[in-house]
């Protein structure tokens, strides 16, 4: 995996439309504003992305610890630890007010972007979307291990998506899947989610092949540039990525309150 060489150069105006371009590309249920602070709350989901707060604006800084209470009842209410998702957007001052409070920071991730222009075609075969959401996602959950009851909440989400959705699956004549993944295309943008692949069926070449299939499906519909996120430390999905022509934009962070019990 290469090496981010040293702080990147960093373009707000194009973190806030790849933060809001996820935020459309992987809707929470519930979604409310305290200023710019985004609330993000998913009954049925329990992914960090669908239930917690992003910070939008550096400048955002008035009462922040009244606002970090409130937005604890929130959670509470829910029945949700409480947690900040800090991109480049948060303001740094916010940063310090949870470091000072014990907040642990796990979960650093990368946003990555590719030109789709410039990406190689040569052996990708075409592969037509499925329109069937519930069987797309008992593919994913059978090659991720997420538990079968996360289908729901899962089809609920996707079917509430705006943009197109362009649902990938590669499998056997028998009907095993081998590999999935999920494209949104919204004007020039693409985003990436849920690629996997069996675990029996990796280190064939099926994730690149489902990825490009994907890629290919996007830039035919007027995308230009593609975007995913993907956790630091996952040295190989981060090489998979990167061999296939993307490259770090910016890097966000969970933080966990230590003061909220689910």
């Amino acid at each position: 995996m290469k090496k981010s060489s040293g702080k990147l150069q960093m373009n707000l105006p194009r973190v806030r439309r790849l933060e809001a371009a996820g935020f459309r590309a992987f809707p929470s249920t519930r979604l409310v504003y305290d200023g710019t602070w985004a609330v993000r709350l998913t009954a049925g989901n329990p992914a960090k992305r669908l239930n917690s707060v992003t910070p939008l604006d550096p400048g955002d800084t008035a009462d922040m610890q009244r606002r970090v209470e409130l937005a604890r009842e929130k959670f509470l209410g829910f029945g949700r630890k409480l947690i900040f998702r800090l991109s480049p957007l948060a303001p740094p001052p916010l940063e310090e007010h949870l470091d000072q409070r014990g907040w642990s920071r796990f979960d650093e991730s990368l946003v990555m972007t590719a030109d789709l222009g410039r990406l190689d075609y040569t052996d990708t075969v075409d592969h037509v979307p499925l329109r069937n959401a519930g069987k797309w996602v008992d593919a994913y959950l059978q090659l991720s291990g997420d538990p079968a009851d996360r289908k729901p909440g899962l089809v609920e989400i996707i079917s509430s998506i705006q943009p197109a959705v362009g649902m990938f699956l590669v499998q056997k004549e028998d009907g095993e899947p081998v590999s999935v993944v999920r494209c949104v295309c919204e004007n020039d943008l693409a985003g990436i989610f849920e690629l996997e692949t069996g675990a029996r069926h990796r280190r064939k070449g099926h994730g690149r092949a489902i990825l490009m299939s994907a890629l290919n499906w996007a830039r035919k519909q007027g995308a230009r540039t593609a975007w995913l996120q993907v956790v630091a430390d996952n040295e190989a999905a981060v090489w998979l990525y990167e061999s296939c022509g993307f490259a770090e934009a910016y890097r966000y962070a969970y933080r966990a309150d230590p003061d909220t019990q689910a």
